[in-house]
């Protein structure tokens, strides 16, 4: 590790320093995702540059973006979205809806041009627009999903649609978080004649383009579906298919523990994570259905 550091201090003192190529592999989370992980040299440089750039480009972020950000994430956007709700609804009084988009293939569309321009307008320094380019296009196309640089980025690039949501189109009740978002109005209407402005400015833009098939309108009382979570007028649940995979990891955790490859505190360990996911949501009846699963091993 040492000579690691060295080697990098006197690769960018020289501006010799060249990105490595990264490792790949894939997980589930719940879907399939390639992540891209870099050795450990190029990794300390990222939480370097990371740590320089965060709180430059952190001030001058939308209150309502909750992604890879300190003191926000997804409890915390889950509770903006409700305190939303209440408000627009006046308390439950009034109907409303919710716009919920997602970009397609977010992290492989950005546009490693767009991406170091929007960053050159707050940098300048010669030495510094070096070193981020390395990063960047250390990656062929778009950003890769592993390096904690790409959170970063990930929330400059989208810093554009958050601006443009908020100071353009004026949308009081707009949150974000990685490439999900949300608007509510009491108006339908106004969210359908929305979703076109977006899509435009998006791809005019930054050249991304909404999912088609990830547009959703929904009335507030159906429920709207958030980072894993429901929000309803009187309560919040967990997503369906997030009880149904809760459900089977522990079963297959269970399973492991009866053939030993897994210890008992492991096990223990599985449970109340879960129990501190549903602990966020009105979830009594599938915590009893986690508790009778972990008595039969």
């Amino acid at each position: 590790m040492e000579n690691n550091l060295f080697q990098l201090h006197y690769e960018l003192k020289n501006k010799t320093y060249q990105h490595s190529y990264y490792t790949a592999f894939n997980i589930c989370d719940p879907k399939l995702r390639r992540i891209h992980k870099a050795n450990v040299k190029d990794r300390v440089l990222h939480h370097a540059i990371f740590r320089i750039l965060y709180p430059l480009f952190d001030q001058n972020f939308i209150f309502d973006s909750y992604s890879c950000r300190t003191e926000k994430g997804t409890h915390k956007a889950v509770k903006r979205l409700e305190k939303f709700t209440r408000k627009l609804s006046q308390n439950n009084r009034k109907n409303i809806f919710a716009l919920k988009c997602d970009i397609k293939k977010f992290f492989d569309s950005v546009d490693q041009e767009i991406l170091l321009k929007i960053i050159k307008r707050k940098i300048q320094e010669e030495n510094v627009i070096w070193l981020i380019e390395k990063i960047i296009k250390s990656f062929p196309k778009g950003l890769p999903l592993g390096n904690v640089t790409s959170q970063l980025f990930a929330n400059i690039y989208l810093n554009e649609l958050d601006q443009f949501a908020k100071h353009i189109l004026k949308e009081k009740y707009y949150l974000r978080y990685c490439d999900d978002f949300v608007i509510l109005c009491d108006n339908e209407k106004h969210l359908q004649n929305l979703i076109l402005k977006i899509n435009n400015f998006l791809r005019e833009n930054l050249k991304l383009n909404l999912h088609p098939n990830k547009i959703i309108i929904r009335k507030y009382y159906q429920g709207v579906d958030f980072l894993g979570y429901v929000v309803l007028p009187h309560h919040r649940v967990l997503r369906t298919k997030t009880k149904r995979r809760i459900i089977k990891k522990i079963q297959n955790k269970r399973q492991d523990l009866q053939n030993g490859l897994i210890a008992e505190e492991c096990f223990e360990q599985s449970l109340q994570a879960y129990f501190g996911v549903l602990s966020h949501c009105e979830g009594f009846g599938i915590k009893e259905k986690i508790k009778r699963i972990a008595r039969h091993f």
